[in-house]
């Protein structure tokens, strides 16, 4: 997506509706903003509906001060502009009242980033925290402009929301996705017990990891097949993000090709817009020209390699699913018949990164062992069709959902050993 090709007006009107749509503002709460290359501050107004706001509706601040729109600029107006006084590299503001976000305003404190690797890396170093003071004051804009002074680029406001600053609004969003996302998965974490950070050593790897190099090859000509699993892929990520399976920048998906190639998601490419040729094809060890594969492509690799009856994989990380890879609490899908005929047993293995760790979780996947967590890490998933993939993941995360929620209705009782075997035998399921 080519940000300069749109104007602010609409920027501000789709991340609105994005924020408003995936339920982390409210109809009153929230505003944006963008300086323009003119020096123009572009905001969303005061007093409308953010779940309909139309480009009409956005107000301009000029750089001499006044002010064009049909509206009143957000009554938010003034910590807008104290953080682009204080952080010129500073272009889009995100504002919003997150659920989970807001709760760890409330107890004053940040959600914790070293519980997964695309935590860390997006957020370490980013997040300060700003005394109270009441909306629209100048107090606030002071509070603000001085947390954002010394070079993070998120705010969290006590008692009150989260303010993130980005070049552009589109990475100000996904910074501001990622923290609401992690807010979840820690409030998700210490509803089944006591959530495990990675290590120092952990974080060394990942901060020191980079996936080899691919060399590129050019693209002749398209066959059906590639051209029908492109526009599959886009449909279902899509729909992983609507369905917050994915969030813009993290999740990987994946197909192998009759003819042995791979198809995979790009790398940083925003989940929720990305289109077919985006997605990249990998050959011979060799990546499509200009395109650069997800920094999980080895994985999916090596799964493929070592597995020829599996066709599609996702890696991903959703916020329920998850609690369980960062707490000691195990993943149990003896609960109800889909949990078991979708995913049999889903095992654990320790965190890691690289190819012996690779070939180790290649090793644990079986036919009657399609997904597995990795602690701290993230949900592999094992199919032999993109929609199967799809379906596994999606029941995964939704039975993770009510083993999180049945920690406040009482103790769950386990479809016995006898039902299991059952089960198996009426579903013909495999066995290994």
């Amino acid at each position: 997506m080519n940000v300069d090709s749109i104007h602010p007006a609409d920027q501000l009107v789709t991340i609105m509706d994005r924020i408003y749509q995936y339920g982390m503002t409210t109809i009153s709460g929230g505003n944006l903003s963008i300086k323009d290359e003119n020096g123009d501050l572009w905001i969303t107004p005061s007093g409308v509906d953010k779940g309909a706001l139309k480009r009409k509706d956005i107000m301009c601040v000029k750089k001499d001060g006044s002010i064009e729109g049909s509206h009143k600029p957000s009554v938010e107006l003034p910590f807008h502009q104290g953080i682009y006084e204080a952080r010129p590299d500073i272009k889009a503001i995100v504002h919003a009242h997150p659920p989970a976000l807001v709760s760890f305003s409330m107890a004053r404190k940040g959600p914790n980033y070293k519980l997964t690797p695309h935590a860390f890396t997006n957020i370490a170093g980013q997040i300060e925290i700003a005394a109270y003071a009441i909306p629209g004051s100048e107090k606030l804009k002071a509070n603000i402009a001085k947390e954002f002074a010394k070079g993070g680029d998120a705010v969290i406001l006590e008692n009150h929301g989260i303010v993130v600053g980005k070049n552009n609004i589109f990475d100000a969003f996904a910074l501001f996705e990622t923290l609401e996302d992690v807010a979840y998965l820690e409030i998700n974490a210490r509803k089944l017990g006591v959530p495990r950070e990675l290590s120092r050593e952990n974080l060394q790897m990942v901060t020191s990891y980079r996936p080899n190099e691919l060399e590129e090859f050019t693209v002749t000509n398209r066959t059906m097949e590639e051209t029908e699993a492109r526009a599959e892929m886009c449909n279902l990520i899509q729909r992983l993000y609507s369905r917050q399976l994915f969030i813009s920048t993290a999740g990987s998906f994946s197909t192998r090709l009759s003819d042995g190639s791979i198809m995979i998601t790009p790398f940083k490419k925003d989940r929720k817009n990305i289109e077919a040729d985006d997605l990249v094809l990998i050959k011979n060890h060799c990546r499509e020209q200009g395109k650069t594969p997800c920094d999980l492509y080895e994985l999916h690799t090596k799964i493929y390699e070592k597995h020829p009856e599996v066709t599609s994989i996702i890696v991903a990380n959703p916020r329920y699913l998850m609690a369980f890879a960062v707490t000691d609490v195990d993943y149990n899908t003896h609960i109800i018949p889909e949990a078991y005929i979708v995913l049999r047993d889903i095992h654990k293995v320790p965190f890691g990164i690289g190819k012996d760790h690779h070939e180790m979780i290649v090793g644990k996947l079986a036919k009657d062992n399609p997904v597995l967590l990795v602690e701290n890490g993230y949900a592999v998933i094992t199919a032999n069709s993109l929609l199967s993939s799809f379906d596994m993941l999606e029941v995964a995360e939704y039975s993770a959902k009510a083993l999180v929620f049945s920690k406040d209705v009482g103790e769950v009782i386990n479809i016995s050993e006898e039902e299991i075997a059952e089960i198996i035998d009426g579903f013909n399921l495999v066995t290994q």
